[in-house]
């Protein structure tokens, strides 16, 4: 029988050669992260800050870049980490919060499984706002239940998209969708300049860093919010499921309302080598503590609140592993005849 000190000796040895083994692969290289989003707005800009800050907690302190790639709704860079990205752990990601629920709801273009990302964590939680542009005569949700409000759309896998499509098709509302922006950066483009008169799916926190004007100079009014509770700073504004006449309708609505808890994710691709996986993790953990990335983050208007990689992952698997029936019942729902 190995005596205990022997014992405690091989293992610390073995984990040391793991941890050389990670800062030798680590050492000279570039780590890219992909963002699903266009340049500009919360995501990316998180997606740089972090570029700067977390590869000093890596062991080899390898460099990062950041490649932007908007399309499909957030579909293609998640499609692309799945089936494209280096399974080395030199590619990360951010995507979209709506994209674990993209892949039980619709599945349109779907070519990953969310369960099987490794999830580093994410910088936190901001509820996502339903906003009509402030000259369209919209002022609250009763006014869409009576008449039709133009409101744009990146893609299928978007809350952009997701959210309106819901409402219409639960609540009866009388959102018109056009389909085809690039970007939500692109789409809030158009809604100032008179395109499109509403857009959904936008986080305060986004709203707030990227265009203050629309909520300092009532540039647009907020219809409504999707999160697990009112944000404080709009009381007045209802939660989309709050919106709900049925039982049936609100556990619909409930489920739509999950991915905001997911915030801000990262992740790598499935099958990193788990050594470099679990440096990754907490690497991202270490640098959510990080002053100097904490201070830029506050210069940029960025949100934290953030949680490790168990949390994220969790939320994940609770989202894709809802019970069959209730996923049924939003599918006969959100995909009618």
């Amino acid at each position: 029988m190995m005596k205990p000190v022997l014992a405690a000796l091989l293992t610390l040895g073995v984990c040391a050669a793991r941890a050389d083994a990670v800062e030798d692969f680590y050492k000279g290289k570039t780590i890219t992260i992909v963002t699903s989003t266009g340049v500009g707005g919360p995501f990316d800009l998180t997606a740089r800050a972090l570029a700067k800050h977390m590869g000093r907690y890596i062991p080899g302190r390898p460099g990062m870049i950041v490649r932007n790639m908007p399309g499909g709704g957030h579909v293609l860079a998640t499609n692309f980490m799945y089936q494209q990205a280096e399974k080395d752990g030199t590619v990360i990601a951010t995507v979209n919060n709506s994209v674990p629920l993209h892949q039980v709801l619709s599945g349109q273009g779907v070519r990953y499984d969310a369960r099987r990302f490794f999830w580093l964590g994410s910088t936190g939680t901001s509820n996502l706002m339903t906003v009509a542009w402030h000259t369209s005569g919209f002022k609250t949700m009763d006014d869409v239940m009576k008449r039709e409000l133009v409101i744009g759309a990146t893609g299928t896998g978007s809350g952009t998209f997701i959210y309106p499509n819901a409402m219409n098709i639960v609540l009866g509302t009388r959102f018109k969708i056009v389909m085809g922006y690039k970007s939500t950066a692109e789409l809030d483009l158009a809604m100032e300049r008179g395109e499109v008169s509403a857009r959904a799916g936008a986080s305060l926190a986004g709203i707030l860093q990227e265009r203050p004007t629309w909520i300092e100079g009532n540039r647009v009014v907020v219809l409504n919010q999707i999160g697990d509770e009112r944000d404080k700073a709009f009381p007045q504004v209802p939660l989309m499921h709050e919106l709900a006449k049925t039982d049936e309708q609100r556990q619909i609505l409930s489920l739509l309302s999950l991915p905001p808890a997911l915030g801000r994710p990262f992740f790598t691709a499935p099958d990193v080598p788990a050594e470099r996986a679990a440096a990754l993790r907490r690497a991202f953990e270490a640098t959510m503590k990080d002053e100097a990335f904490l201070k830029e983050a506050r210069q940029l208007n960025l949100e934290m609140n953030p949680f490790g990689g168990e949390r994220a992952a969790k939320i994940v698997n609770d989202t894709i592993n809802v019970p069959a029936e209730l996923i049924a019942k939003a599918k006969a729902i959100l995909e009618p005849k």
